[in-house]
């Protein structure tokens, strides 16, 4: 079922040009200086053609819910998410968003200086100033009231986000938002759902904390559960405006 994605104009660019891209499950909201929407057609096209042909040949890839070590001709797409999965322990469809928005944004990137590809919550973002990212933890009172400041010297990033009250995702926590930051969007997608795994009450926080801080390549985690909000690494937390 289609939920409206509310929370998208949270994404600060007024500068930017916006425009979606929607192929079957893939809802691309993009942001750049000019309107590429044509190209990042293409390129969602392109990808989503990569994965379904190699999940014909390897169907386990879709389904499994632990590691799935990539084979020898793989895509690039397939062996990054492959790695980003590995390295957190869980399925490699737990990094698809993060996948699709890194691959389809890093070639935008040739027609435009600044990138913004924001995928049912997982985000790449480049940059040259800085971007507020407004948080959406569903009925967390923190929801619309912080927000992420990034700086664009940090960019390219992955900002990555999962939940076990909000949306579709598979997900056996319960925190409202686990956001992930990291240069690899495939990694900070599954590494968002591998902490958000070990989240089912506040005191959980402290255990997810330590688990991300566990994971080689994470820049640091926001995890929301209820009023309860626990941070680790380079994040800068700032009030949102109205």
């Amino acid at each position: 079922m289609y939920q409206p994605r509310t929370y998208r104009h949270w994404v600060k660019g007024k500068d930017l040009v916006s425009f979606n891209v929607v192929v079957e499950e893939t809802d691309l909201y993009i942001r750049a200086s000019s309107n590429l929407q044509r190209k990042a057609h293409k390129l969602v096209l392109k990808y989503r053609a990569v994965l379904e042909r190699y999940i014909e040949r390897h169907s386990s890839f879709l389904t499994s819910l632990e590691p799935f070590p990539a084979t020898e001709d793989a895509p690039h797409i397939v062996r990054a998410m492959s790695e980003a999965a590995g390295r957190v322990g869980i399925g490699p469809m737990a990094s698809v968003a993060g996948a699709i928005a890194e691959f389809v944004g890093s070639e935008l990137l040739a027609f435009s200086p600044e990138i913004i590809v924001e995928n049912g919550g997982d985000i790449f973002l480049k940059g040259s100033g800085k971007r507020i990212i407004g948080i959406y933890a569903g009925k967390s009172p923190l929801t619309g009231q912080i927000g992420l400041e990034i700086n664009g010297q940090d960019t390219p990033l992955g900002i990555c986000t999962s939940s076990g009250t909000v949306g579709h995702s598979l997900s056996s926590g319960k925190a409202d938002a686990v956001i992930v930051l990291s240069k690899s969007a495939p990694l900070a997608d599954a590494a968002a759902t591998a902490i958000g795994n070990l989240v089912i009450q506040p005191s959980d926080i402290p255990n997810g904390i330590e688990f991300a801080q566990g994971i080689d390549g994470l820049k640091g985690v926001v995890i929301i559960e209820g009023d309860n909000m626990g941070l680790w690494g380079e994040v800068k937390i700032c009030q949102m405006s109205r």
